[in-house]
């Protein structure tokens, strides 16, 4: 592809199919001043000649609504739009389901499935209500950046989580408060510390907030404190600040827990142990019913009466219009 001067200061690709406004000043040496405006007037041509082409694409260029960095940053805005606004539906969507305790994924998530689980199912119906949301999500979205993938689901689940952690610590502030801890074994056998705080915040509300779960090797008393002085010191809290520890003794853990309760006694004896009021009341039951033969009947009845009636659906309407009548 050729180039050709135009107007005295730029160079500009020529396509084949046009037609030169003339030779004057461009290649040949042009003397006749005396037909210097026909010649001018030959050069510049007609709407579409290369001199008046190379003096629109000159004012565009000078033109800073029309430059190439004033283009790239309206698409760089465009795109830092639509990020954010997908980020913000992929966030809300994930919050949505941890507040409910829903689980994330489906059996099938192809795009041919009737049911793609809840994260994604749920990401559609706000696309189908927001216009904005529909034209940065999902098959709108560059397909390297969908942001829809397990591991982003799962980060963007822990950063919730920790900016969830860190509103209950601030929430606490310098104030006291109590621990309540349970055995809470998962699905594959391990042993797991389920931790919640207790305590009174400044409108002066009793909160319970979960805390979080920690993976423990053993049940040895020392391991359990380990585990409980690790999570304090990531979130900044002190056994000293301690007022209060519950346990649940039903669990097979108990005689670990009771040694718990003096190792924690001994770092802080105001931190008051109280035990769980339902086990304690289903323990006292237990005694009781040890002691005296009808009261242990009395339990064994309703045990069966509640087997019976919850086996099936027809014993439970037999109840009902015995209880109507």
């Amino acid at each position: 592809m050729g180039f050709q001067a135009a107007a005295g200061f730029s160079f500009f690709p020529l396509s084949p199919s046009l037609s030169l406004g003339g030779d004057s000043f461009v290649i040949e040496e042009f003397k006749n001043w005396k037909k210097r405006e026909e010649k001018l007037q030959n050069h510049v041509g007609n709407h579409n000649s290369t001199h008046n082409i190379a003096q629109r694409k000159c004012e565009a260029l000078l033109n800073q609504r029309q430059s190439i960095q004033t283009v790239i940053n309206k698409q760089s805005d465009v795109k830092k739009r639509e990020y954010r606004t997908r980020l913000n539906a992929l966030v809300d969507c994930i919050c949505f389901l941890q507040w409910q305790g829903l689980a994330f994924h489906g059996h099938d998530e192809s795009k041919d499935s009737n049911n793609q689980g809840n994260f994604l199912e749920l990401l559609q119906f706000l696309a189908k209500h927001n216009e904005e949301i529909d034209k940065a999500i999902l098959e709108n979205a560059p397909e390297n950046h969908q942001m829809t993938s397990p591991d982003i689901q799962k980060e963007i689940a822990n950063v919730a989580t920790v900016e969830t952690i860190n509103a209950i610590i601030k929430d606490i502030g310098d104030s006291s408060f109590a621990i309540i801890v349970d055995e809470s074994r998962n699905m594959s056998t391990k042993e797991q510390l389920a931790i919640a705080l207790r305590y009174v915040d400044k409108l002066r509300h009793v909160n319970e907030r979960f805390l979080g779960i920690r993976h423990v090797n053993n049940t040895a008393v020392v391991t359990l404190k380990s585990a409980i002085e690790r999570v304090f010191n990531k979130h900044s809290l002190s056994i000293s600040r301690l007022w209060g520890q519950g346990y649940n003794w039903a669990s097979n853990m108990q005689g670990e827990l009771n040694g718990l309760k003096t190792l924690i006694l001994k770092d802080n004896p105001s931190a008051y142990y109280v035990h769980c009021f339902a086990h304690q009341l289903r323990l006292t039951l237990v005694v009781a019913a040890k002691n005296h033969i009808q009261i242990a009947t009395f339990f064994n009845l309703v045990a069966k009466v509640f087997n019976i009636v919850g086996a099936s659906c027809n014993p439970r309407d037999i109840l009902r219009e015995k209880h109507s009548a």
